[in-house]
């Protein structure tokens, strides 16, 4: 398996932590964030890594990965930055969030997974989400499986209950995913790139977030599976997020959510 991680965006929300820095590269107990994620995935046995840069590229410096590059990092969203690797979608491909670290057996699990597109997704993130939010509620979105396939995911307004499980920014595609998802992408972006009207839930085409294409892939008739785990993620996403992790660190208690020798 390859992994393609996502590391253009410029993390406006991180504040001060990153105004000249990629959010992927905040350091976090030692490393930066990305760095966590290029050892924990080569300790799963994923060496063959990709990682797509964006805001101040100069600035992202991993040994031993292949790199490219989104020019219009400042204009696209997530889907777009994928696209910038597309020549690596030749066999299974994992796509990873630049902002979040995992556990290895997430990664296990996700490499023991026969589906051909799986999106990992946290069955009991409520707590972590309590502890992480002053206001929960207000930072749900939907994640709907039905008849074992996700069937719905990333409507920001949902209510609860179409919010049970969350989705986690790691996900698989087989081969003949991947065949589904550069269709499904080309097909949308030869009738919407240049328009610059909302498309699903995102603001525009070139705008598109990665719920959004599997949406789209949904919509089209592709059976899009959960690869189900409990906890053991975090993403760094605000100022308030950072804060709070470094604190948890010091005190002792990120691991009643994230083991980060696991």
């Amino acid at each position: 398996m390859k992994a393609i991680i996502l590391a253009a965006g410029m993390g406006t929300r991180l504040g001060k932590y990153t105004e000249s820095l990629p959010k992927g590269m905040l350091e976090f107990n030692g490393k930066p964030l990305i760095q966590w994620q290029v050892d924990t995935l080569r300790a799963c046995g994923i060496n063959d890594i990709v990682i797509v840069k964006g805001y101040v590229p100069d600035k992202i410096n991993i040994s031993r990965v292949k790199y490219y590059e989104n020019k219009d990092y400042a204009s696209t969203n997530m889907v777009e930055t994928l696209f910038c690797a597309e020549e690596e979608m030749d066999d299974e491909i994992l796509v990873c969030y630049a902002d979040i670290l995992y556990e290895k057996r997430i990664i296990n699990k996700i490499l023991k997974s026969k589906v051909d597109i799986g999106v990992t997704v946290d069955k009991d993130y409520w707590d972590y989400w309590k502890a992480r939010l002053d206001n929960p509620k207000e930072d749900t979105e939907s994640l709907v499986i039905e008849d074992g396939r996700i069937v719905e995911l990333g409507d920001t307004e949902c209510s609860l209950d179409k919010a049970s499980v969350r989705y986690v920014g790691l996900i698989k595609f087989s081969k003949k995913g991947l065949e589904a998802l550069k269709k499904v992408y080309h097909e949308n972006k030869e009738k919407y790139f240049d328009n610059l009207g909302k498309w699903k839930r995102s603001k525009c085409f070139k705008e598109a977030y990665m719920t959004c294409i599997l949406q789209a892939l949904i919509d089209a008739g592709y059976r899009i599976d959960p690869i189900i785990i409990k906890h053991g993620w975090l993403e760094f996403d605000t100022v308030e997020d950072y804060d709070k992790y470094n604190l948890w660190l010091k005190n002792g208690n990120l691991s009643g959510f994230f083991d980060q020798s696991s």
